[in-house]
């Protein structure tokens, strides 16, 4: 699929534009490709099931592949020591450590052992401060991605951008049919988001 349709797909889903790290491994073929047998490269292995966990919540199971299912605990891994400064790799560790101890101030417990419906309202609380401060930022600059919107943004990146992604989950078709300009919305992708929109420019 055309990469820089994805792009533009998450970068609407996050509410602005792709930070530059994450533009930059995508574009040079970084792609989360399932794996039986992952081991973390960047992260250690706890941090490595924690990303992992918090990846799930934002991408869980259903009727398609969960994050988990598609790889993008690797994903996230790969992209953190290959396309990320050292400043943002300090950041994203620091961010994963206050999310931690935060599970811990919460229930006192790791967030490993909280209960799902705890984890879940935790990512989302999390999630939800960190969106309002960014819609709040008023500088000049793209505002400054914390943990969580880092997170979130590279699961949703590596999710779009592989094979389940974009074909089981948005629409795909490689080669169009024939033009139907007047058709019922019923009939137009049962819902679905294009994965490939042939008439936009990244």
């Amino acid at each position: 699929m055309n990469r820089r349709e994805a792009l533009q797909q998450v970068a609407w889903l996050m509410g602005g534009a792709v930070s530059a790290p994450a533009l930059l491994g995508i574009l040079n073929g970084c792609t989360a490709k399932p794996a039986a047998s992952w081991k973390p490269v960047f992260l250690d292995e706890a941090q490595g099931a924690l990303v992992a966990e918090i990846a799930e919540i934002m991408i869980p199971r259903t009727d398609t592949p969960g994050a988990k299912d598609v790889g993008i605990p690797a994903f996230i891994d790969l992209m953190l020591k290959d396309a990320y400064p050292q400043e943002d790799q300090e950041k994203f560790l620091a961010g994963l450590k206050e999310f931690e101890a935060q599970a811990q101030k919460q229930h006192g417990r790791p967030f490993m052992q909280l209960t799902a419906s705890q984890q879940s309202a935790l990512v989302q609380a999390t999630n939800d401060v960190a969106t309002a401060a960014a819609r709040a930022y008023t500088g000049d600059s793209m505002p400054p991605r914390p943990f969580i919107l880092m997170t979130k943004e590279l699961t949703l990146l590596g999710y779009f951008t592989s094979q389940v992604g974009a074909t089981q989950v948005l629409q795909y078709n490689p080669v169009p049919g024939p033009y139907r300009g007047c058709i019922a919305l019923s009939e137009a992708g049962n819902g679905k988001t294009w994965a490939v929109e042939t008439s936009s420019r990244f």
